[in-house]
């Protein structure tokens, strides 16, 4: 590695990897944090603050930096929501780039309003087992719980889901393509 500083303390190798991790993976970082705060400003503040903390730890990650990047993203978005989650007012957007879910607009934003009436633990385990596509263990992992705590999390997210969204969640059918915004 090499062993020149900026100055700002940070060497330039590292500040090189990160900036290219950043340009070649912001917008999916973005995508995961809109689905997390259902709110797109509310989303680049969350990746940028997440981007805070990661910098100074760059050199030091072990594995993937994107998942490391996510868990500090659901953290903090646990932190932002206990922090402002009396004053908060949900606002239903719709991601400004178009998705291929095959789903209309207005199924779009009620999924999106009800992702939002969740808690934010059972929100990040949607979020991450059908937006990110990760198993239990790895959402486990990334959410520091055990397998189990994430298994009912998830069973208590999608009951609340079928009551609030019952024409897009039915009993049995394939919740991987009808959740997906």
């Amino acid at each position: 590695m090499c062993s020149a500083r900026s100055g700002g303390g940070v060497d330039v190798a590292d500040r090189n990897d990160f900036e290219e991790f950043v340009a070649a993976r912001s917008a999916a970082l973005l995508r995961t944090a809109y689905l997390l705060t259902g709110q797109h400003a509310d989303a680049e503040d969350l990746l940028q603050r997440a981007f805070l903390k990661v910098v100074p730890a760059w050199s030091r990650i072990q594995g993937s930096p994107e998942a490391y990047v996510r868990k500090v993203m659901v953290r903090e978005n646990i932190s932002r929501w206990r922090a402002r989650r009396w004053r908060e007012v949900l606002v239903s957007r719709h991601p400004e780039e178009p998705t291929d879910s095959g789903t209309s607009l207005e199924d779009r934003l009620t999924l999106m309003a009800a992702l939002a009436t969740l808690a934010p633990r059972q929100r990040a385990v949607i979020v991450l087992r059908y937006f990110e596509d990760l198993t239990e263990v790895e959402t486990a992992r990334l959410l520091g719980v055990a397998v189990g705590t994430v298994k009912s999390q998830h069973r208590d997210a999608i009951a609340r889901l079928r009551v609030l969204v019952p024409d897009l969640l039915r009993e049995g059918s394939d919740e991987r393509r009808t959740v997906a915004p």
